[in-house]
């Protein structure tokens, strides 16, 4: 009696039919889930797990979308309530319009001013609801009192059963007439303005070099092909080398060296290139040294010539005077001119 009897194991043993398997990741990310009662909002996995979308225009969506209507979503208020700068919110605000998760749009209202109207979509595709204006203050219309109809209570019975009173003979009181209803106003509809969107600036053309020769276009595909050798980021396809050589052409018609020209198209790189041939090209057009100036513009001006008029000595006081030839001085000139206006 004193030997325990086990009667089940303590634990269910690996492999039985009885035993739950552990479901615990033994890696990644663990979730503690807290349901909640208030203060929550709906956002699908569409959204939070977009592959097309960045971590701010997903975080700004969801920022959105947990607003209350009427909530003031412009770049200014989101730039004060957030530390992305406004070059950043304007950009997320971009990626939402294109997949389809807001829509921004110019209204004008019944009074003349012109407001932006944002509609955010927590499904892309869904219909927005069609926004009708606030109807005016208008005088509330009376109506007919209601009148309940209360049965009255069960007369108490009696032995004998009194007759009814004779009706009394009268013309019957007119109908009321019903209070008429007034018509109803016809909604006004909004006049959607498309917000105006900034004429695209065309890039620069491709400079050209005045006289393009095949040894100008040789030394300028190899230099395009070669800087893969230095920045992995620029590998051109070959279309894309034959299409900015004359410009590379133009650098070199400009006596510019091939690795001052390389150093210009490789140095400070963002980080991605997105569009190699797009930013070589660029910096081909905007860097484009200008002409070496020939010996002819840089000898210096010349010197003006100064006509110095030699002195003369006066006929009559012997005194020194500027003139080109021999005479009298300016006293001695006006001595005589005024001796002979006196004669």
């Amino acid at each position: 009696m004193d030997t325990p009897q086990v009667i089940a194991p303590p634990r269910a043993q690996p492999g039985s039919p009885g035993a739950q398997p552990d479901v615990t990741p033994t890696s990644g990310v663990l979730h503690v889930t807290v349901r909640h009662i208030s203060g929550f909002t709906v956002i699908g996995n569409h959204l939070a797990q977009h592959r097309g979308l960045s971590l701010t225009a997903i975080g700004l969506a969801a920022h959105i979308q947990s607003l209350p209507a009427g909530a003031k979503v412009g770049i200014k208020v989101l730039t004060a309530r957030f530390p992305e700068s406004e070059a950043r919110v304007a950009a997320a605000l971009h990626e939402l319009e294109a997949t389809g998760y807001l829509h921004r749009s110019r209204v004008r209202l019944p009074d003349g001013r012109m407001v932006t109207r944002t509609v955010s979509y927590s499904q892309p595709g869904a219909t927005a609801p069609t926004p009708q204006p606030r109807p005016r203050s208008q005088p509330r219309r009376s109506e007919p009192p209601v009148t309940l109809a209360v049965p009255p209570p069960p007369a108490a019975p009696r032995e004998a059963a009194a007759p009814p009173p004779a009706p009394v003979e009268g013309p019957p009181p007119p109908p009321a007439a019903p209070p008429a209803a007034p018509a109803p106003l016809p909604p006004a509809t909004p006049v959607y303005v498309p917000a105006p969107t900034a004429p695209r600036k065309q890039p620069a053309p491709l400079p050209q070099p005045h006289a393009p020769t095949e040894e100008l276009h040789r030394a300028a595909t190899a230099l395009l092909a070669d800087l893969r050798r230095h920045a992995p980021q620029l590998m051109l396809p070959e279309a894309d080398i034959e299409a900015l050589a004359p410009g590379v052409a133009a650098w070199l018609e400009r006596d510019a060296h091939p690795d001052a020209i390389r150093h210009a198209l490789t140095s400070d790189l963002p980080t991605p290139v997105k569009h190699p041939a797009k930013f070589v090209r660029s910096r081909i057009t905007t860097l484009l040294p200008p002409p070496l100036p020939g010996t002819a513009d840089l000898a210096p001006p010349p010197r003006r010539k100064v006509i110095v008029i030699p002195l003369q000595n006066c006929d009559t006081c012997d005194r020194a005077f500027r003139a080109t030839e021999p005479g009298h001085c300016r006293a001695c000139r006006t001595e005589q001119a005024e001796g002979f206006r006196a004669a």
